[in-house]
């Protein structure tokens, strides 16, 4: 048996899920985040518990590296070569503005208009070739670029979805030229409709990966340098996971990577537990990230925008992300109103109370100074203690001054402030979209959520609260966990009744054969495969399309066969039906997309090695008390090891439970109670007989 690690790098810690396969043993470990170079971090995580490399299985790693180039536009010098008369597509966008009601505004293309060369094709967008490509004309472009000092390419003709023939011979023709495999195709990375979305993603393709590709490449070989033989692996931003080379072809495909594995963890940890519906919030030291699983299953989205104008379209985990971290810094406006976020402190220089520099409050010093975070017991094991006069003295100068506070309850403002935040997150993947918060349990992770699980409870009226065993390095277990997965796409643009299996099937099959030609040439065993279809549909005249999952007929020999029209209608009534509570009488249904998914299936551990013994006195792992601050008075608050609670404990709160990799605060009106996989119940404190 081997060592399975998974690996998170997030903006303040990297944190390091280490499963040994034969004991069932779990170690976590948390690191902060080296810069600007993570590979440091990364290794020194797993350094902490496997020092020997050559017993691990696989490495399974969550990276931050493509999202964070993209937001801080330090991707590689792009060139674009496109159709004439488009070079201005990735500036036009969808005419949308920064600001909906400002006069003015700007945006800056990843690739500047000097570096987006046309050259003479064209494609109808019926698929018709209007205009062969001019091969001479587009090796030209390539050299005028590499002369420029681009790093990468996008080559990006129009309709090429219809027709990828003059883009594939351009790629060909700039890939004779080109010194490295940096070089993007719009036909290649998303054959699908819409000219701006396929542009932008293929577009900031290339500009990812040089930077991503380069960072893959020497974490690979600093586990190969170690003794590492097995495989690495790397998180999509569908929950799945992709090989190496993979990623380094497709690296927009990292976008969310780290949160998108502590998600397919949450759905794992709770439909396991018995709760399939929850709302995952993911706080870490930068941003909190919700998302709602429904029945075990994550919600995914067909696109999102990293920052404004820059959008990715591909698969991913639906997340909705605010900056309200444990780093992000509390500030006072102009009109004296208290703001949180969205600039986070990081890892470097920290909270003001890391005594590294940073003079500006945040919400982990607001938590220091109230002592729900034991000062001389940091998270991470990279600090020996932390500084609450230094905390305390930044609260009262940035926030209490400015607003009349002593600095207690200028602390008190900054969590009821990031809380509301945090609140108005979760409202808007629930109720905001038909969902009723009672009907689902919350799973806080990352290092800071559980510190406000309960005030998540009483601000949304959720029905309880699931923290996990390990809720510090959720993400990284997720790693773990994350079957292989592929997602292809390709634009039909048809109506409904003139859709056949036969125009389905070359689509189809060509979308299998690849995705199970990555499962075979993986190392991992699956315990299944599996193929998902699913349809991006609508009405005749609507612009807007809903995703229609349809069952796969049974074909013999393990072969696919496509499903007739009349199956495909009756999933899109219902899928329509179900968003919108009714039909359109009469309206031709169009077919827009055809997606497919090819899963492999890793084999999940058992929760329950992660549970502690029962039957063991749960006062046995109470090591004292301290006052802590609620509202608007101190009290003796009950602290506790969780590690070291047994299965069927009751905490009663207020209480504090700490562990290496974050703090578990039960509020005053709360309890928590252990169940059989060690994961900790919150819930308001039943009455004297009540159940």
């Amino acid at each position: 048996m081997s060592v399975l690690i998974g690996v998170d790098v997030g903006g303040t810690f990297t944190d390091v899920f280490v499963l040994d396969e034969g004991t069932g043993r779990a170690r976590v470990a948390k690191v902060p985040t080296s810069r600007p170079d993570q590979s440091a971090g990364f290794l020194a995580g797993i350094g902490v518990h496997v020092p020997d490399l050559s017993t691990v299985g696989a490495v399974v790693h969550g990276t931050t590296a493509g999202t964070n180039a993209l937001l801080e536009r330090k991707g590689a010098k792009t060139g674009v070569i496109t159709t004439e008369g488009f070079r201005d597509v990735l500036e036009m966008r969808r005419r949308d503005r920064r600001d909906t009601w400002g006069l003015r505004g700007e945006f800056h293309s990843v690739v500047p208009r000097d570096l987006r060369l046309e050259v003479p094709e064209r494609v109808l967008a019926d698929g018709t070739l209007h205009t062969q490509v001019d091969l001479d004309a587009v090796r030209s472009a390539a050299a005028e670029l590499l002369e420029a000092g681009c790093a990468a390419v996008a080559v990006l003709f129009v309709n090429s979805y219809a027709n990828p023939a003059n883009e594939a011979a351009a790629l060909a023709a700039v890939r004779e030229v080109w010194p490295t495999p940096h070089v993007s195709g719009s036909s290649e990375i998303l054959p699908e409709i819409r000219e701006f979305e396929r542009f932008s993603t293929s577009a900031l393709n290339a500009y990812l990966q040089p930077e991503v590709a380069g960072y893959l490449d020497r974490l690979e070989a600093a586990l190969k340098r170690g003794g590492s033989g097995g495989e690495f692996l790397i998180v999509q931003s569908n929950g799945g996971v992709m090989s190496v080379e993979t990623a380094c072809a497709r690296p927009v495909r990292t976008a969310l990577s780290g949160p998108a594995a502590g998600v397919t963890a949450a759905a794992y940890i709770a439909e396991t537990t018995g709760y399939p519906d929850v709302i995952t919030g993911d706080m870490g030291g930068t941003s909190f990230d919700v998302s709602l699983v429904t029945g075990g299953v994550p919600a995914l989205s067909p696109q999102t925008a990293i920052d404004f104008g820059m959008v990715i379209r591909t698969p991913m985990i639906e997340i909705a992300t605010i900056g309200a971290g444990g780093g992000s810094i509390a500030w006072v406006d102009k009109g004296g109103l208290l703001q949180i976020g969205p600039e986070s402190a990081g890892s470097t220089p920290g909270p003001v109370a890391y005594g590294q520099g940073n003079t500006r409050p945040t919400v982990t010093d607001a938590n220091v100074v109230l002592g729900r975070i034991d000062p001389e017991n940091p998270i991470g094991g990279s600090l020996n203690r932390l500084d609450v006069e230094a905390a305390h003295e930044a609260i009262a100068t940035h926030v209490g001054t400015p607003l009349g506070l002593d600095p207690l309850a200028a602390a008190e403002a900054i969590l009821t402030v990031a809380n509301a935040r945090m609140a108005g997150a979760i409202r808007l993947v629930s109720i905001e979209r038909g969902h009723d918060p009672k009907a689902f349990a919350f799973m806080p992770f990352g290092g800071g959520g559980a510190l406000h699980a309960t005030a998540m409870l009483r601000e949304v009226g959720l029905a309880r609260a699931i923290i996990p065993r390990y809720p510090g390095v959720t993400s990284a277990m997720g790693c773990v966990i994350a079957d292989m997965r592929q997602d292809f796409v390709q634009t039909l643009n048809m109506m409904l009744a003139d859709l056949t299996p036969e125009t389905l099937a070359p689509i189809l099959e060509g979308h299998v054969a690849e995705g199970l030609a990555t499962l075979d040439a993986a190392q991992s065993p699956f315990a299944a495969r599996r193929i998902v279809l699913s349809f991006d549909m609508a009405y005749l005249g609507q612009t807007h399309t809903v995703a229609v999952p349809v069952p796969l007929p049974e074909a013999p020999g393990g072969t696919v066969r496509p499903p007739d029209a009349e199956t495909i209608a009756t999933a899109f009534d219902a899928t329509y039906r179900a968003a919108f509570g009714r039909l359109l009488e009469g309206g031709q249904r169009r077919v827009l997309n055809l997606r497919t998914s090819v899963t492999g299936t890793r084999p999940k551990f058992d929760l329950k090695t992660l549970a502690p013994e029962d039957g063991s006195d749960a006062e046995a792992a109470r090591h004292g008390s301290r006052p802590v601050h609620f509202g608007e008075g101190w009290q003796d608050t009950a602290l506790y090891h969780r590690l070291a609670l047994p299965v069927g404990s009751v905490i009663p709160g207020p209480a504090i439970l700490e562990q290496p990799d974050t703090t578990i605060l039960i509020e005053p009106g709360y309890e928590g109670r252990v169940d059989a996989y060690g994961n900790l119940i919150l819930s308001v404190t039943q009455p004297e007989g009540g159940s």
